[in-house]
């Protein structure tokens, strides 16, 4: 069995990491450089780095940013916020980072998707979808930080991605980000069994016990989370050394030596 990821996520507003609850209520967190620098050297398989309001604000995502982590990070990153072209991929790609997020673009032009993997292949490109379950039971997808809904439906939507050539697919349950009250594992699973690329969960760890049960029960290659992390609950050390103690297969980081 492959191992499971476990992916620091950092939301990124004006250089500074920041997080809310189910999108909301920004605080600011930390260094967005330091920070990724001390979840490298506690283990991490990858990072996230998202610059939040770039789309909302139309601007373009912070290569210089990235540029400053890629000198820093001796383990894979993906960055997304604001990218609406091949060139704005292309220049995050050329300043360092391994791979992009595609979310509000990709469902204003999903011909974008394709574009992309063609250019590039399709493990640079990350589908991130941020959903909501409505009234109706239906998840649909948001875009702009979660602030504009849409009418794509969270399972389709996932579906058409990997077929337009989407690498892994980071699925971000809005009702439960921030909260720390589990991944709906129910969902995940769901979603894991119609698609035949990587499954990221985001949106709700409180603790190891929503990462097992979204690694397991909710069939996801890989868990993101923020607020465990930022806020000192659990290092992402202990974290996998937990996940391992359960039979859940992490890459375990080696002991410095002196």
């Amino acid at each position: 069995m492959l191992a499971k990821r476990i992916i620091p996520c950092l939301d990124v507003k004006d250089g500074k990491v920041v997080k809310g609850i189910n999108f909301l209520g920004l605080k600011e967190v930390g260094d967005a450089v330091e920070l990724g620098r001390r979840y490298a050297a506690e283990g991490a398989d990858e990072l996230v780095y998202l610059d939040i309001s770039a789309t909302r604000e139309g601007r373009g995502t912070f290569a210089g940013l990235v540029e400053r982590v890629a000198g820093t990070l001796n383990i894979p990153f993906t960055v997304g916020g604001g990218i609406r072209s091949l060139d704005d991929a292309a220049r995050l790609l050329d300043a360092g980072a391994d791979k992009i997020t595609l979310n509000s673009a990709a469902i204003a032009r999903p011909d974008l998707i394709g574009e992309i993997a063609g250019k590039y292949g399709r493990q640079f490109i990350v589908v991130a979808i941020d959903a909501a379950c409505g009234p109706d039971g239906v998840w649909r997808a948001t875009t702009h930080g979660g602030s504009v809904p849409t009418d794509k439906e969270l399972f389709s939507w996932a579906v058409e991605a990997q077929e337009r050539g989407a690498g892994e697919i980071l699925f971000t349950s809005m009702d439960h980000d921030g909260t720390g009250s589990g991944y709906p594992c129910a969902v995940y699973a769901r979603l894991a069994g119609l698609l035949d690329i990587p499954l990221i969960a985001s949106g709700g760890a409180g603790g190891v016990g929503d990462i097992a049960a979204v690694l397991t029960e909710g069939r996801a290659d890989a868990a993101l989370a923020a607020s465990i992390f930022h806020y000192g609950t659990y290092t992402v050390g202990a974290v996998k050394r937990e996940l391992a103690a359960q039979g859940i297969p992490v890459r375990l980081k080696e002991p410095e030596r002196s």
